[in-house]
């Protein structure tokens, strides 16, 4: 009985392959990509190089200045 009732459900799932198949109805969309904008791209990392470029400036002038001070936080001296 078991293995009639299994030969049944085989049998319409291939009749429904088949079926789609002669339908020509595709089951899935294809995929869609975005197209990409290299262009764009280069403007923003131009534009992210030229903000590094101003920070590092002023990072070169104060050092250039030599009014850099260091403080510590938290000291781990021993008593």
């Amino acid at each position: 009985m078991n293995t009639s009732r299994l030969l049944v459900v085989v049998v319409a799932l291939q009749s429904l392959i088949l079926l789609g198949q002669w339908t020509g109805l595709p089951a899935l969309s294809g995929a869609q990509a975005q197209v990409s904008d290299p262009a764009a791209q280069r403007i923003a990392q131009i534009d992210e190089l030229k903000a590094i470029n101003v920070k590092m400036e002023k990072i070169i002038g104060i050092l250039e200045g030599g009014n850099l001070q260091v403080k510590l936080a938290n000291s781990d001296e021993k008593q």
